[in-house]
């Protein structure tokens, strides 16, 4: 029994070995199969550093090239790799013909999808979400880290037109891209290379209806999801109250919208920066039905240029969701005490001052003005008196002539006999 066993774990040893054998060296031959169940197919092919992107061989032997391939192809390369995403791939035998690399053969991933998280249908200028997007093969999360750390996956918003394909591209509203994340772990990211991209998206457009968009910017993929958005006005406002006493606290004031947020449910946490740049943390939680939460700052009164900023916690009333709002920094000072009647004084002294200015260039003024009439009426004056010249210059030397005419006539006339 024993000997039969240990013969029949060897055959299976064995066949496990051919079948891995068989696997690898169809690929180390730059060859590998497609089955006819598979709807879409991405190759990862390494080659040669700088080397030239491989050439990809159908089973008809129709060819694809990086700079030319149809639209169900989708084509992304860099020095030493490609990936090529093909949707709808015809069965059989595919090659790929070029310097590829054989310690790293070529990967296939099969069925390649990109899943993500639903938007609610309801947001709010300036809230922060946690957004997640899935990469799966055959419904199974892909894990190939060669493959995830090329992918940049891109959230954007885009205003809300209608029969927006049917306007020319120049008439088109332009996407505003709200975030970018990559599978490394990071930030809200989790696991690196787990096949999950986790971003914090942080919602500024302006109010109104909004199409959403996520795409990656290598071009494996044009787009995953899509989906309609309304974006509301932020549902509170804040109010700083600035102390002018040493000691008296300072008070930050978060007021909810009405009929937005729920009573109660609003908590925050102060980030306080002091002049010598050290920071501190309050924070503060409304009463039960209330719609406000104050924090006090504390006032030592020293002199200087002071900033806080901070995270306002709620939830919304209309479907309970959490809500979360970073607070931008605001910055105040705290100066010597002004003197008021010293104050007054130094401005009715400017005062008096532009006055005498004015005045100044009032008389300046005015004598310009005076000395341009004057020369203005001795020009008249002048022309006047040439003009009056000449015609009696002109008068004078008509009765000159007819006088001179007239002795000339009697001699002409015949003597009475």
């Amino acid at each position: 029994m024993w000997k039969v066993l240990m013969g029949t774990l060897a055959l299976l040893a064995s066949i496990h070995v051919w079948a891995a054998s068989e696997s690898t060296m169809s690929l180390l031959d730059n060859r590998f199969r497609v089955d006819p169940s598979i709807e879409q197919i991405t190759f990862v092919i390494y080659r040669a550093n700088n080397s030239r992107p491989v050439v990809l061989v159908r089973p008809d032997g129709k060819k694809y090239y990086a700079w030319k391939v149809p639209e169900n192809v989708r084509w992304y390369e860099e020095s030493s790799m490609d990936i090529i995403s093909v949707e709808h791939p015809m069965p059989g035998p595919w090659q790929a013909v070029g310097k590829v690399t054989p310690k790293n053969h070529i990967k296939l991933i099969s069925n390649l999808k990109l899943a993500s998280d639903t938007f609610p249908a309801r947001l709010y200028q300036g809230e922060e979400i946690k957004f997640t997007a899935r990469l799966t093969s055959d419904g199974k999360p892909l894990q190939i880290r060669e493959f995830l750390d090329k992918v940049h996956l891109k959230v954007t918003f885009t205003k809300y037109i209608e029969n927006e394909e049917a306007l020319v591209k120049e008439a088109r509203p332009i996407p505003d891209v709200l975030g970018e994340f990559t599978d490394d772990g990071k930030g809200l990211d989790e696991k690196a290379g787990d096949g999950e991209f986790t971003v914090a998206l942080k919602i500024h457009s302006e109010p109104g209806k909004y199409r959403v968009r996520i795409t990656t910017g290598n071009g494996v993929f044009l787009r995953a999801q899509e989906q309609e958005v309304l974006v509301y006005p932020a549902p509170y406002s804040t109010t700083f109250i600035q102390s002018r006493v040493a000691g008296q606290p300072h008070q930050i004031v978060i007021s909810g919208e009405q009929g937005m947020v729920t009573p109660g449910s609003l908590a925050t946490q102060i980030a306080h920066k002091d002049a010598q740049g050290a920071t501190a943390y309050y924070d503060g939680q409304a009463d039960k039905e209330d719609l406000k939460v104050s924090v006090n700052i504390p006032n030592s009164g020293e002199l200087g240029q002071y900033s806080w900023s901070g995270t306002l916690y709620t939830n919304d009333l209309a479907s309970g969701r959490s809500l979360v709002f970073p607070l931008n920094e605001h910055t105040y000072s705290i100066v010597n005490e002004i003197d008021l009647e010293q104050t007054r004084l130094m401005r009715e002294k400017e005062a008096e001052m532009q006055r005498k200015e004015q005045q100044e260039k009032d008389m300046l003024l005015a004598r310009e003005e005076a000395r341009k009439s004057r020369v203005m009426y001795i020009i008249i004056g002048n022309v006047v008196v040439i003009v009056l010249g000449l015609v009696a210059w002109f008068v004078i030397r008509k009765v000159k002539a007819k006088k001179a005419m007239q002795p000339e006539m009697q001699l002409d006339m015949p003597k009475k006999k």
